[in-house]
């Protein structure tokens, strides 16, 4: 069978319908979800992107080669080279994301990819909107800001009046969403996929696509606008994702945008699961459908103020932020299964490829629970989460070093450590599903142990599993891409 994997930037998910989202988000995802083994606990091993993928393609966790090693290494096994080494016809279509590049190793494993960099408004050197007070303002108002912050409220009033100046005056008025779209919408994508699979014959494949769609800044497609009946106009949009980007502007301020904002969010959900239906509508017609098997999934979710804060900064690894959607579906599956153990995206590569019979490379740190799952039986292992707190943009090496947050996810019981602060907390998510009031520490001594020994042998794990010459491949390369073209000669 072929494996088509689909990955969809920010998609939390609690926003998803097959998971019991109001707001029709995902209509074909949720019919495709009836006839699929759907799991309803799937963990990101890591946010932001470059945190999660390294477990989604390698089976490796976040910072299992040191946290100063963004992407994969050009020597380790991926589930790409995997099936390329079985025999598939591998491509892989990405809509503009820095980190799931060449540069940093996605490229491996497979005959085409295409990561859409260096395209107008795809190449961002970082995953989060530059904060727009700081990014219009020139040098002379700066010099008026500095004065007027020194008269108590009129500094308020400076920044704000300064703001509605630089949207509505400053630059042109945007006719349309596409004027203002940071990233190749999603159609984009699955028309490259369409054209890859019809030159592949019957030969099987692996075809990975990344969309971009619902990432901020969000500007959906004018269509999928209109599906959600959302009559915001792009130069509105525009207004609305810049005020949402703004550090002057307390929490307070910024919630009465909010589900606007929300909205926004929710219709590029929406025109990705359109264009995934058109995929799958080619293959249909080229009756390779049923020789398929398609996982959906996300590298981690969004928050909008359910944690004081906005898109996915490296700062916390709350339930918004590492609870993604996943289904997979097999050909001819006529009914829905679900799974409501913790599943985390370390153990994604391993299960696809038992589903399609091919042994795992020794080196993944995850495993299949594709038996568990046919026989519906649980598992006790907890998914496991962590970041580089701080890392902001790993473009900076010096941001990659900071302490780490983990956090160790049951079923009901999580615990976050952050390593920063000294300190874990533990949640009830039965009782407190949003992570609002941490329990106690003197409750629960039992559980919190149990948890704490988990995160545990996760640390003392990945620091005897370190690759030294997956390592040093990883470190080479990026050395070699900084290096002058005089420096590059000298290999020549």
């Amino acid at each position: 069978m072929s494996l088509i994997l689909v990955t969809v930037d920010c998609l939390r998910a609690d926003h998803v319908g097959w998971l019991g989202y109001a707001e029709p988000t995902t209509p074909f995802l949720d019919a495709l979800a009836r006839q699929s083994t759907v799991f309803t606990n799937a963990i990101a091993a890591g946010s932001p992107t470059y945190y999660a993928f390294p477990a989604i393609m390698c089976s490796r966790s976040p910072l299992g080669l040191g946290r100063d090693v963004i992407g994969i290494s050009p020597e380790e096994a991926s589930l790409a080279s995997t099936l390329k080494s079985a025999g598939y016809r591998t491509a892989a279509f990405i809509a503009g994301n820095p980190y799931l590049s060449t540069d940093f190793g996605y490229g491996a494993g497979f005959d085409e990819f295409d990561d859409h960099l260096g395209e107008s408004g795809s190449d961002q050197n970082g995953s989060y909107p530059e904060e727009s007070g700081n990014r219009l303002r020139t040098r002379a108002n700066a010099a008026v800001a500095q004065i007027s912050h020194r008269l108590g409220p009129l500094g308020a009033v400076y920044d704000e009046m300064y703001f509605r100046y630089a949207q509505r005056m400053a630059s042109p008025r945007p006719e349309c969403f596409d004027q203002l779209r940071c990233f190749p919408a999603a159609d984009v994508i699955v028309e490259q996929a369409c054209d890859w699979v019809t030159r592949q014959g019957s030969s099987p494949f692996f075809l990975w696509l990344h969309l971009m769609d619902p990432h901020a800044p969000y500007y959906p497609s004018d269509t999928a606008m209109a599906w959600l009946g959302n009559d915001c106009s792009a130069a509105n949009a525009r207004y609305l994702n810049s005020y949402w980007a703004r550090a002057d502007v307390g929490e307070s301020r910024l919630r009465a945008h909010r589900e606007e904002v929300m909205a926004l969010y929710d219709a590029g959900i929406r025109y990705a699961d359109h264009q995934i239906s058109r995929l799958v509508l080619h293959l249909r017609q080229l009756q390779l459908w049923n020789e398929c098997v398609i996982a959906v999934t996300a590298d981690h979710g969004e928050e909008f103020l359910d944690h004081g804060g906005r898109f996915h900064a490296p700062s916390k690894l709350t339930e918004e932020i590492i609870h993604v959607p996943l289904l997979v579906h097999l050909p001819r599956e006529q009914e829905q299964r679900r799974v409501i153990t913790p599943f985390s995206l370390l153990n994604l590569a391993p299960t696809l490829l038992d589903i399609l019979d091919i042994p795992a490379m020794p080196g993944f740190q995850g495993r299949s629970y594709w038996t568990r799952i046919q026989k519906n039986q649980a598992w006790s292992e907890a998914a496991i989460s962590e970041c580089i707190k701080g890392c902001n943009n790993p473009f900076r090496k010096a941001d990659r070093l900071g302490q780490r947050i983990l956090s160790v996810r049951e079923e009901r019981y999580k615990l976050v450590i952050d390593f920063d602060r000294d300190g874990e907390q533990l949640f009830d998510l039965l009782e407190d599903p949003k992570e609002q009031n941490p329990l106690p520490r003197n409750i629960l001594k039992p559980v919190r142990a149990r948890l704490l020994q988990a995160a545990n042998r996760h640390l003392e794990r990945n620091s005897k599993a370190v690759d030294m010459e997956y390592r040093l491949a990883a470190k080479l390369r990026e050395l070699r891409s900084e290096e002058t073209p005089a420096e590059e000669a000298l290999y020549a």
